[in-house]
């Protein structure tokens, strides 16, 4: 029995875990904490994934989880003192004695922190009042994150900050020396965002005659904040600092842009009259005089028109209805439209296309290639042809066009013109290779055919004979040419 006992006693003293022994001062703190550290001691072997590990217990036999015989160490050791020592005197088979119940927990649930029933204890939670270090312990951050935001940042560390993307707090530049010199190093940094936080920091933090005192010796930053003015549409700010600067034409032309905000067409009129007095420049005078005379005859086209197709009295208006209404619309458009709808009206009509070219001095270039695309649009080869056609002093016609022949060519094919039109506009194109391109192009045999004659290319000519068809009065023409 004394030998049994004794190799017990090595057993324990030669194991990696602390026997019990009746000298501890505190047996659940201790038990606790030996407890704790077999969990440490298991965490090279554990994965984490795998949730169907074997639950061992101190001895190796498979019983309860670790939470178990930490749950019921702890309840042993609140019972009784003539209970814990009548079981602790049969030696190391007190461990061995413990009943196997069934547990809800898993080492990897331990280690991974979940729990099955949430009505148990968790390993964490267990150990929370023994002071014994976590098993996870956080990860250091570096010492830059935990500074406060508001510690004392210089002007040029807090724009570096702004640059890489930092929250930094501005709030504690409080004094003018010190915004300016956070505004400095702003525009010296290069960076457009931070130099817009900046002035927007600035700006509700200074009256608006300091800044913008100090903003007419710093042209970047002043630029920035103009823009900034505009994309967000603080226009009385924009309109004291441009006053503040006397920059009176681009207080005038910003006020000009409040057009844009007006809806309603007879306020917009109104509000353009007004804006006829305001100190533009002689050129730009001259634009909101054409803007203001452009919409007064836009809205007497437009009502004209809408009572002209609501009765049904122009077979225009019946053939080809409006899309949209002409209000608002540019002068090249106003043209097109009067072009297509009033092309024949007299001079003195304000919807007359001679009258919106002669009011607004539209170049006859324009004119032209304005009223080209809007006959043809409508298939008036007869109108196309009186357009192109001149006369000299002495009487005689000619065809003229401002814009080329052959930009004329590729609008009327555009508009699905007939051979017979595009011939006769492809022959006046003065260079010969570009005649020659346009005429194979669109299928003019008979200008192909007279260019080769001209030039006297019998190699094209013959070459040519084989792209036209066979027994065509085109094949016959360049026999008779070759024969000849």
């Amino acid at each position: 029995m004394s030998r049994v006992r004794a190799d017990e006693e090595e057993y324990w003293h030669s194991s990696k875990f602390r026997a019990f022994t009746f000298d501890d001062e505190d047996d659940e703190l201790s038990q606790l904490k030996e407890s704790k550290r077999a969990v440490n001691s298991l965490r090279d072997i554990v994965d984490d994934d795998d949730d169907d590990l074997e639950r061992v217990s101190w001895s190796g036999e498979p019983v309860g989880s670790i939470s178990w015989s930490i749950k019921e160490t702890a309840s042993g050791s609140t019972s009784s003192l003539d209970g814990r020592d009548s079981s602790l005197q049969k030696g190391s088979s007190s461990y061995a004695a413990l009943p196997k119940q069934a547990s809800s927990y898993s080492l990897s649930s331990l280690f991974k922190g979940r729990n099955k029933l949430p009505s148990f204890q968790s390993l964490s939670d267990a150990l929370t009042d023994t002071g014994v270090k976590n098993y996870a312990p956080e990860l250091r951050r570096p010492k830059a994150e935990y500074k406060d935001y508001s510690s004392d940042w210089s002007p040029k560390d807090t724009v570096r900050r702004m640059q890489r993307g930092k929250v930094c707090s501005l709030e504690r530049f409080r004094s003018l020396q010190d915004k300016l010199v956070l505004l400095d190093e702003a525009v010296a940094g290069h960076d457009g965002n931070v130099i817009t936080a900046v002035l927007i920091f600035l700006k509700k933090t200074l009256r608006r005659e300091i800044l913008f005192r100090e903003l007419e010796v710093r042209q970047v930053a002043l630029c920035h904040l103009i823009h900034f003015l505009r994309e967000t549409g603080e226009q009385k700010f924009l309109l004291d600092l441009l006053r503040f600067l006397d920059r009176t034409e681009e207080v005038a032309l910003s006020q000009y842009r409040e057009h844009l905000n007006i809806q309603d067409v007879e306020k917009r009129r109104e509000f353009l009259k007004g804006c006829i007095g305001l100190p533009f420049s002689a050129e730009d005078t001259s634009h909101i005089q054409d803007h203001y005379t452009l919409l007064e005859r836009q809205i007497i086209i437009e009502a004209n028109d809408r009572h002209l197709e609501m009765a049904g009295q122009s077979e225009l208006f019946r053939k080809y209805p409006r899309k949209a209404s002409i209000l608002n619309m540019p002068l090249v458009t106003t043209l097109f439209y009067s072009c297509f709808y009033h092309y024949t009206e007299a001079e003195g009509m304000f919807s007359s296309p001679t009258n919106l070219k002669k009011t607004f001095k539209i170049p006859d270039k324009q004119y032209v290639l304005t009223a080209l695309a809007a006959r043809a649009k409508l298939r008036a080869w007869g109108d196309v042809d009186a357009l192109l056609t001149t006369k000299n002093w002495l009487g005689y016609t000619k065809k003229k066009a401002p814009i080329g022949f052959h930009r004329v060519v590729e609008i009327l094919q555009r508009n699905n013109a007939p051979v017979q039109v595009l011939q006769e506009y492809v022959r006046l194109v003065e260079d010969v290779e570009t005649r020659l391109n346009l005429a194979t192009k669109y299928k003019c045999h008979d200008v192909v055919i007279e260019t080769y004659r001209d030039l006297k290319d019998r190699i094209q000519l013959t070459a040519y004979k084989c792209k036209v068809e066979r027994g065509s009065a085109e094949e016959e023409k360049i026999n008779s040419i070759l024969n000849n």
